[in-house]
């Protein structure tokens, strides 16, 4: 809606994750690097812990994006799945053709020769599971099953599991003692502080074609504060004063607009609290009440 009037190519602060936007903040560079060691080493069991909006999704895409031969990857980006369907799953990410009619223990069988044949033929399948505290216990010892397949020198598959700080927790409990115990790297995302926050807008805003700077230095530095430091409510919050900015015809967000992004974004989770028609009452109004003043109608 205002990429025109900002001279941009697209948009700088979409919500799903675009590897071309992605900036090396320090923690997730640092994770992506130990990702890539620990893969090339062989390691089994490898897990990515991050609070909701600190881009785990975005590093996984980036892993995959930078998995080259001969490293071959299965993404599962929805766990809550059987047994079964997950061994599915990452049979039908690795090209193995497979039956409806075939029971758990043929599938495993299949996927185990696949493995093998894989292995054979110098490819080495790395399955990546985001969301992964969202996994049952009886899946999360499906995946540590696979990961007994191994030939005399390497495992036959290697995990990378990605998920919130719920999954430690999971994966504290005694009866996951032995897939806890098979796990080898452990990193852990970070949220962006204030010096970091102004160059993750900055460098979203070049990167969709701004000439220059689209925010003032108070704004970037309540950006900052309003967001903890959390990627996703960056982008959210970039993106609703960019859109105030533009509704007054003005070149950059300033302090003003930042705070407007605020108050519509904490209204809305507000309503997440109501009833479900004070709820919708609620956020239509305040909707129509943010776009009568984007475009002018009210004084800031």
């Amino acid at each position: 809606m205002y990429q025109a009037h900002f001279g941009l190519t697209g948009k700088p602060f979409g919500l799903t994750p675009d590897v071309g936007l992605r900036w090396p903040e320090p923690s997730q560079q640092i994770a992506l690097n130990t990702l890539e060691l620990a893969l090339a080493e062989g390691e089994g069991f490898i897990v990515v812990i991050g609070e909701v909006g600190l881009g785990k999704t975005m590093l996984c895409r980036t892993l995959i994006h930078r998995l080259k031969a001969p490293f071959r990857s299965a993404w599962i980006p929805d766990p809550q799945l059987s047994p079964g369907r997950l061994r599915a799953a990452v049979a039908e990410e690795l090209g193995l053709s497979i039956s409806s009619r075939s029971s758990v223990q043929q599938l495993h069988r299949q996927l185990q020769q696949h493995l093998l044949e894989l292995a054979r033929a110098g490819q080495r399948p790395v399955l990546l599971i985001d969301e992964a505290q969202a996994l049952s216990t009886t899946t999360l010892e499906a995946v540590r099953l696979l990961t007994n397949l191994e030939t005399e020198r390497r495992k036959l598959l290697q995990v990378v599991l990605f998920g919130q700080p719920e999954l430690e927790q999971r994966l504290a409990r005694p009866d996951l003692r032995q897939l806890r115990q098979r796990i080898t790297f452990h990193c852990r995302l970070a949220p962006l502080d204030r010096a970091a926050v102004s160059a993750y807008v900055e460098h979203r805003c070049r990167s969709a074609g701004a000439a220059g700077t689209l925010f003032t230095r108070p704004a970037q530095f309540r950006l900052a504060r309003a967001s903890h430091g959390v990627p996703r409510r960056v982008n959210v919050l970039a993106h609703k004063a960019l859109l105030a900015a533009w509704g007054k015809g003005r070149r950059l967000a300033g302090w003003a607009e930042v705070g407007r992004a605020i108050r519509d974004t904490d209204t809305l989770q507000a309503t997440a609290g109501f009833g479900p028609r004070l709820a919708r009452a609620a956020v239509l109004g305040g909707l129509l009440v943010a776009a009568w003043s984007w475009l002018g109608g009210l004084q800031p």
